[in-house]
């Protein structure tokens, strides 16, 4: 009798930590994989483009924006594996490059002012 009221008592709390764990929302713990979006600041004038050739750090898997100041209409290519050409508008232009897989150096560059805008260093 000893030993089923044991079996019981154990199988009640381990009921229990098995009902708590299923009771939280989604909201309670993001996912491991979740990163905050690196979000870099680029503004042409002119010329000119900021930053000019800088090198940022991103983590894999990390979102990446681009939030894009103009003077005018343009393109930034992004010397990724795909590449990818992104447009951007006269005023400010939110370009979404998603995560990037593998480590590596990825030049992102303005071909109209043959410039590198900025290296991300994916590590």
């Amino acid at each position: 009798m000893r030993q089923l009221r044991h079996l019981i008592a154990v199988i009640a709390v381990l009921a229990g930590a098995v009902s708590l764990t299923a009771c939280g929302s989604d909201d309670d713990a993001a996912p491991a994989s979740s990163q905050t979006t690196k979000r870099i600041d680029i503004k042409f004038e002119g010329n000119s483009v900021s930053p000019s050739g800088e090198r940022v750090d991103v983590a894999i898997g990390q979102p990446i924006e681009f939030v894009v100041t103009a003077d005018a209409p343009g393109e930034v290519h992004v010397h990724s594996d795909p590449e990818k050409e992104l447009e951007y508008e006269k005023g400010t232009t939110i370009l979404d490059l998603g995560p990037f897989d593998k480590a590596g150096i990825i030049e992102v560059e303005s071909h109209h002012l043959e410039k590198t805008i900025v290296q991300l260093e994916v590590k």
